[in-house]
Formats: structure tokens, C-alpha cells, sequence
């Protein structure tokens, strides 16, 4: 029984007769068009007092609904989340993207007159039959302190017995009323996905989205993992390098917190740079990209402040790479940087080799190492920030240990994909 009751009068039951009775206020005016179709039409100069041509002029409306809905596109979307909010259909299976194909601008126009049409019975119905329900239901009152002549009842209609039962017909006929609007509810709800959810071009499209999302957060990913990750170990080496030479070794210790000053400012900077993409792509005054030409003599500068010795082999013009292949390679340089620093230490010796063979650019980073480094929770990054990297310009990239040394060896070709 109470679950009856939910279903009649329940908070999803109000809501849904709220969108029903939206749908036959959006019908009136097709209604009114209606009307100066079928008076010209029957001749008659009184549509609006006469019930049979005022439901003639209601399905003459209708079709007239179902083309604004072709017309519109924008008909779909706003049905959704009328739907979503109203109906309690679950947001993903909806469609929001105006209809653009025969089919989806079909589906929607079905929709729209359905709506407007259940609409319009149960909001006439939810007009009229409360006065007449509780006419009913106060008729034995009226009758009895003003006779039946003060309603003009039949003598048929007079007799106790109606009298009796006519309370009765009225709570009936609002219980009648709240069944119609419950059943049509429940029926709208349950066609809206089928008519309102997305079509096959409308799954795409919103897979192509979130591709594109997913892209765009990787890329942030990788950045400020490659470039804030990179100071922060660098800095934490060189203040700890400072800190044990303190009175031992001025000169190195200034050396160090110059490092730190240049390597924060810079890393603000850059920080500047990826947030730009946050808010509108590449902002104009934010600093640029690092490249491999431009940036590689303060990467390793600052690099060796922190204590890590560092032996670079150039084997190429930096100076002649494509400007994305040279902010790629120094990010993977500078990522195979940090993860020395974190992983081998201080006064530990790196050796880093940037050459062109067979029209590749080949990175290789090598430092030694006593055993496979360990993974720390949430860590793991960065290797595979520098995968994803190689394979977007179509290179490969391998790290691991071997006999004591720890190697990463990227190759990029100097003509990769855009």
C-alpha cells in the first residue's frame, strides 16, 4: 500500500505531473493555432466553448508541435534536461547536443508531441476535475442546508442514497486523476531515453571530447610533473648539499642558493606557462616552452649545483631541431636529470649523450646504480611521461638496469607525426 502511495503522490510522482503539466502549457499556444484552423473551418464562432472542437483543435495543434521540434534543433537539449531534472532519468542517458540528423530530429519531434500531448490531457484534467471532485464531495452539505433546489438537482439525483455515495465519486475521481498523471509519468520516463538519448554520431562526438579532455590532461600531467617535480628535487639536493658544507664551504654554499633562486624563478615561470593552457591555451605574456637550444646549459647548471656530477656529450645541433622536437627532448632530458637525482643520489656521476644517427635523435642518460630503484607509492611518473612523449612524435623509449648501471635510452625521429 505505501508503495502505491509513492507511486501516486511520492516526490518523483509530483515532479513528473509538474513536467506533464509544463508540456500542456508549452501546447497552449499550438492550441490557439488550432482554433483558427477549425472555426473558418466548422464555421463556428465559439470553438473555444465547445469541448469536442476544442480537443479537434488540440490535434490539429499537435503536428504543428512536431514540426517546431524539426525546425528547432535546440528542442532536443532543452527537453533533456527537463527530463533529467524533472523525470529522474539518469543524466548519461540523454542526449544534449542539438539534433542534427534526420533520425535525432525524429525521435525529438515524436518526443515533443508526446509531451505536449499527455501535457495538455492531464493539465485540462488537473483544471477540471478538482472543482468537480470537491462539488461532489461537499454536494450532501449543500444539499442539506439549501435543499436540492439551490443546485437544480434531478429528483433522480436527489435521492439520499446519491447523496451518500457522492463523496465517495469524488475522492475517486482525484485518485483517478492522480493515476493519469502517475501512468503518463511513468511512461514519458521511460520512452525519454529511447527518444532523447544519444544517437550513434552523438556517442562519438562526445568520445572525440573526451579524448581531446583526456589529451589535454595528460599533457598538464607531464608537465608540471617534468618541470615543478624537476626543481623541487633539484632544490631539495642543492639545500641539502648547502646544509652539510655550511661552514666548510662558503663559495659552494652561495653556488647552491644561487641555483635554488635561478631554478625557482624559472619553475614559476614555467608554471605560468602550463596554467596558461588551463585558461585559454597559450596566454600571451606567459614565459615560453624550454627548449633543448635554448635551455640545456642552465638545466645542467643548475643540475650540477645540487651535487650530481654531470658529463654531457653534444652530438648535435640543437639549434637545428624542430621547435617541438626540442622542447620534447629537453623535457625527457630534464625528466632522466631528476630521476638521477632522486634515485642515485648526490656526488654520483651521470652521463648524458644527445647525438643524431640515421636521422634520430637519440637521448641517453646512464648513471650507476646499486640496484633496480623502487617504485614510492604514487611515484612512477615520470618514465611514463617520457613514453608517452617518444611515442607521440613516433620514437621509442627504454629504461632499466643493467649490470649496475641504470640506462634510458630515447630515440626520436627528426620527421615525426605532427
Amino acid at each position: 500500500m505505501s508503495q502505491f502511495t509513492r507511486f501516486l503522490f511520492g516526490r518523483r510522482a509530483r515532479r513528473r505531473w509538474i513536467h506533464l503539466i509544463l508540456g500542456g502549457a508549452l501546447a497552449m499556444p499550438y492550441v490557439f493555432v488550432g482554433q483558427l484552423v477549425v472555426g473558418p473551418a466548422t464555421d463556428s464562432r465559439y470553438v473555444f466553448n465547445d469541448l469536442p472542437l476544442q480537443l479537434l483543435s488540440f490535434a490539429v495543434g499537435l503536428p504543428l508541435a512536431a514540426l517546431t521540434a524539426v525546425l528547432f534543433p535546440l528542442i532536443r537539449p532543452l527537453e533533456a534536461g527537463a527530463v533529467r531534472s524533472l523525470c529522474g532519468v539518469e543524466a548519461g542517458l540523454l542526449a544534449y547536443r542539438p539534433a542534427r540528423t534526420r533520425a535525432a530530429k525524429g525521435r525529438a519531434a515524436a518526443w515533443f508531441t508526446l509531451h505536449l500531448g499527455f501535457g495538455g490531457i492531464i493539465s485540462g484534467m488537473s483544471l477540471a476535475v478538482p472543482p468537480f471532485a470537491g462539488f461532489l464531495t461537499a454536494l450532501p452539505l449543500i444539499v442539506w442546508l439549501g435543499g436540492a433546489e439551490a443546485v437544480e438537482l434531478p429528483e433522480s439525483l436527489a435521492q439520499p442514497w446519491v447523496l451518500a455515495l457522492a463523496p465517495v465519486a469524488g475522492m475517486a475521481t482525484l485518485l483517478a486523476l492522480a493515476c493519469c498523471a502517475a501512468v503518463s509519468g511513468t511512461l514519458l520516463a521511460r520512452w525519454a531515453p529511447a527518444l532523447l538519448g544519444p544517437t550513434p554520431e552523438d556517442r562519438l562526438a562526445a568520445a572525440e571530447a573526451r579524448a581531446a579532455d583526456l589529451a589535454v590532461r595528460n599533457r598538464l600531467a607531464r608537465e608540471l610533473h617534468d618541470s615543478v617535480g624537476h626543481a623541487l628535487s633539484a632544490v631539495t639536493l642543492q639545500a641539502s648539499a648547502a646544509r652539510r658544507v655550511l661552514d666548510t664551504d662558503p663559495e659552494f654554499v652561495r653556488e647552491a642558493l644561487a641555483a635554488i633562486e635561478d631554478t625557482t624563478r624559472r619553475t614559476v615561470g614555467e608554471l605560468d606557462t602550463v596554467l596558461g593552457v588551463l585558461r585559454d591555451g597559450d596566454t600571451p605574456g606567459t614565459a615560453p616552452a624550454p627548449t633543448l637550444a635554448a635551455d640545456l646549459g642552465g638545466l645542467l647548471r643548475r643540475t650540477r649545483a645540487g651535487g650530481l656530477r654531470v658529463s654531457a656529450t653534444l652530438a648535435a645541433d640543437p639549434e637545428a631541431l624542430p621547435p617541438v622536437l626540442s622542447r620534447e627532448a629537453y623535457r625527457i632530458v630534464q625528466e632522466g636529470l631528476s630521476n638521477a637525482l632522486k634515485h642515485a643520489g648526490e656526488r654520483t656521476s651521470v652521463t648524458l649523450r644527445i647525438e643524431v644517427a640515421d636521422e634520430h635523435l637519440e637521448i641517453t642518460v646512464e648513471n650507476p646504480v646499486d640496484r633496480t630503484p623502487p617504485c614510492r607509492p604514487g611515484g612512477g611518473h615520470g618514465l611514463r611521461g617520457i613514453a608517452d612523449r617518444a611515442r607521440l612524435l613516433g620514437g621509442t623509449a627504454r629504461a632499466g638496469a643493467d649490470r649496475g648501471t641504470w640506462r634510458l635510452h630515447v630515440r626520436l625521429p627528426m620527421k615525426g607525426p605532427a
